[in-house]
């Protein structure tokens, strides 16, 4: 894909993402629906700012432990405090693989990778539910060493697919990982809110996100071992300090035993 391949006629999750967490790369149209679902649902912002505070501190965390590899799949926009960013403050020799295959999104990875080196940061264009392409296209960048354990990022992006198909797809890039490897998933879970924002959403005429049950989060880390707290509120995950008040995006970090 090409950044002259961007449609700026209609809203992109990547984008809509980015307006709520305070970034500047989206156009009227995704500001416009990230209004829109706000006004039905106004724990938008939160919900996206205590995601990604999560996924800092789950990151941490797994580096700390002596995890040094991570794909980080539907990476999206980047803004501050991106995967390699936070792994490689914890451990310089991180490395770090990107998944996304936005056109934006690619032009972006293009420009935060240039002077960061190749076998320590790379960027996959390929759709994350091809999961197979996606690994072999990891492995080939030099920055992914499948005979190491490996983390697995997932946010805010599963709910783009039905409940079934986004815990056979983990599934899918978990089975061939040795085991210490780990998944790191969080999304938004079902309250009459959180229903009444999926219908908002959908309006834009964009993919459908659907929220989930909470057993249905949860059955994407099948056969893994979930680590304490366990599914919860990602405000509630390890929090640094008193926990803020938990919001409808669940989450959890899991291994591979």
């Amino acid at each position: 894909m090409d950044i002259t391949d961007i449609d700026a006629s209609s809203p992109h999750s990547a984008r809509v993402w980015n307006f709520w967490l305070g970034g500047k790369d989206h156009y009227p149209v995704d500001e416009a629906l990230g209004r829109q679902v706000a006004e039905t649902y106004p724990a938008a912002q939160e919900l996206a700012l205590a995601s990604r505070a999560f996924q800092k501190r789950a990151v941490a965390h797994l580096a700390r432990t002596g995890i040094d590899q991570f794909l980080d799949l539907g990476t999206g926009l980047p803004v501050h405090d991106s995967t390699h960013e936070v792994a490689q403050s914890v451990n310089p020799d991180a490395r770090i693989v990107y998944v996304d295959n936005d056109p934006l999104v690619l032009a972006h990875a293009r420009a935060l990778l240039r002077g960061v080196r190749e076998d320590q940061t790379a960027y996959v264009d390929e759709d994350l539910r091809n999961a197979r392409e996606v690994l072999t296209k990891a492995v080939a960048t030099g920055a992914l060493d499948p005979g190491r354990p490996v983390a697995v990022m997932i946010l805010s992006t599963l709910g783009h697919l039905e409940a079934k198909a986004g815990a056979e797809l983990m599934a899918e890039y978990m089975k061939p990982l040795v085991a210490g490897s780990a998944l790191v998933v969080c999304d938004t879970v079902k309250t009459p809110e959180t229903l009444a924002a999926q219908e908002a959403y959908a309006s834009g005429d964009t993919p459908p996100y659907w929220v989930r049950e909470p057993e249905e989060i949860l059955a994407v880390a099948e056969g893994l071992e979930v680590l304490e707290p366990g599914l919860v509120p990602v405000s509630h995950w390890r929090p640094e300090g008193p926990a803020p008040r938990p919001v409808d995006q669940w989450g959890l970090v899991a291994r591979k035993r």
